[in-house]
């Protein structure tokens, strides 16, 4: 299984690579600079106030049909329609939800009008999350990651066309942008689809509402831990909106945007051991497999990135987002230098809780595979209740920047905890070695940054180059990304049937 892991892993961070980093830094940060910081933090607060109640779309299902086809492949013809219409009934709830509950905090007119469009979007997302459940749990990895860039594919083609070649003129809108996400999101549901569709035979829609209520009943624990999570990674700027007075609010959700975007790269590039672990843990702890070696091997590689990552943000936050953000027409000098140092902290802080979210990919994952659903909840449940608190607490004091702080400490808490009950529910060895090559890492890192800062070698974006290089090569060094180990395992023959 460290084979298909580690050739899959490859082929999905190469095309991840190839087109995102174009989707956050040349088309979503250009729509920030296009539509301005107030008007894209309108939009942000409105998504992630959607995005709240994605749970209402899923109820669980996805992750549970994930574990389930990659443990009983054959379900997957008995339980598609089924499935499938359970999609539809919750999407149709999911817009009550949405709507019932915008309305009761004060949403109105043009936010509604906009929520109507995100929402329908996130139905669409959440139908191919469910298909692409479907195709890694078969283990057909390499069809799952395609299908993982498609939306971002067609999103920069057709908002590319409306930036740049000036078909709009001067009217491009958040709207148009939302828009594009529709019609991408669309085309990349109808192409998952006749891809399961061939493995499953015809869509037969069937309302079977005792197989509802048995999918439901054994999806629920999922349910519950996606909707925490969803909650306590989410609020953030839905909390900063509604605790700032207007347009305070709108605009430190854009400030808090502005940092978040390469926060959720990161985290897209780490869900992505997420969605190749959960089939695999799945099928090997049911074949009471040892597990022991694919937890190291990419808990290894994903905080050796991780941490080298957040020790450049550290560095280099205010060139990088000087790098990535202009003044907005009319905006003062002075206002534009707050706006770039807020943004700067923020990322910083931000950057550094994504070393706890890398963990979570691995640790939870694991534990959710184990179906150990009961101590992930707690835990989430844990994170929930301190988010909150601290925002609460530090948004009307220390605005954006304070839901930052509240960001670290939850993802920090969270991660801490779930390795702690993931080596003492699943018995794994306690490797001394390996947090000691993984802090050697994180402090040679860091002696290589200042010495840069130091010497003032080249320009800041030569001493970003050389700090993420020679991080790497120090992380090669030390084994916490083994070379050696990585080519063994892919030639080796033993594992191509495991």
């Amino acid at each position: 299984m460290q084979k298909k892991f580690l050739k899959n892993l490859i082929f999905l961070l190469f095309l991840n690579l190839l087109v995102k980093p174009f989707w956050i830094l040349g088309i979503d940060r250009q729509v920030q600079n296009v539509t301005g910081t107030q008007e894209y933090g309108f939009y942000f607060a409105i998504f992630n106030f959607s995005y709240l109640f994605f749970i209402f779309l899923d109820l669980g299902i996805t992750n549970f049909n994930n574990r389930n086809i990659a443990r009983n492949n054959h379900q997957l013809q008995e339980h598609f329609g089924g499935m499938a219409s359970m999609k539809l009934l919750l999407g149709i709830g999911y817009g009550i939800i949405v709507f019932v509950v915008a309305w009761l905090i004060g949403y109105q007119g043009r936010q509604l009008y906009l929520l109507a469009w995100v929402g329908f979007n996130q139905f669409l997302l959440s139908f191919i999350l469910y298909l692409r459940s479907n195709i890694s749990g078969l283990l057909l990895f390499s069809t799952d990651s395609v299908i993982s860039v498609m939306d971002r594919l067609l999103m920069i083609l057709i908002v590319g066309i409306l930036l740049w070649t000036g078909v709009l003129g001067n009217r491009f809108s958040i709207e148009w942008f939302v828009y594009a996400q529709s019609l991408a999101y669309f085309i990349t549901a109808g192409f998952a689809l006749t891809i399961v569709l061939r493995k499953s035979g015809k869509l037969r829609l069937h309302w079977d509402f005792p197989f509802f209520k048995m999918i439901l009943r054994r999806s629920l624990p999922f349910a519950l831990l996606v909707l925490i999570m969803s909650f306590y990674s989410r609020m953030d700027s839905v909390m900063i909106e509604r605790l700032l007075p207007h347009p305070l609010g709108d605009q430190q959700a854009g400030v808090y945007a502005q940092a978040y975007r390469l926060l959720d790269a990161a985290q897209n590039m780490a869900y992505l051991f997420a969605v190749l672990l959960l089939p695999l843990f799945s099928k090997m702890l049911k074949e009471k497999k040892p597990i022991d070696g694919l937890v190291r091997l990419s808990f290894s590689i994903i905080m050796s990135g991780a941490l080298v990552v957040a020790v450049v943000t550290h560095f280099f936050a205010k060139d990088i987002m000087l790098l990535m953000y202009s003044r907005h027409a009319g905006e003062k000098r002075i206002a534009f230098d707050l706006r770039i140092g807020q943004s700067a902290l923020i990322f910083k802080l931000l950057m550094w809780s994504f070393v706890g979210v890398a963990s979570n990919y691995i640790f939870g994952t694991l534990l959710t595979a184990n179906n150990s659903l009961k101590t992930l909840n707690i835990i989430a449940l844990s994170g929930l209740l301190l988010n909150f608190s601290l925002n609460f607490v530090l948004i009307p004091k220390y605005h954006a920047v304070g839901s930052a702080e509240a960001t670290l400490a939850t993802q920090l808490l969270t991660a801490l905890l779930q390795v702690v009950f993931a080596f003492a529910v699943l018995h794994l060895k306690i490797r001394f070695g390996m947090w000691l090559r993984l802090f050697s890492l994180l402090a040679g890192t860091f002696l290589i940054a200042f010495l840069l800062q130091q010497f003032n070698i080249g320009s800041w974006e030569v001493r970003v180059v050389l700090l993420s290089v020679l991080g790497l090569l120090l992380g090669i060094a030390i084994k916490t990304l083994d070379v050696r180990r990585f080519i063994g395992i892919l030639m080796d023959k033993s594992d191509e049937n495991f």
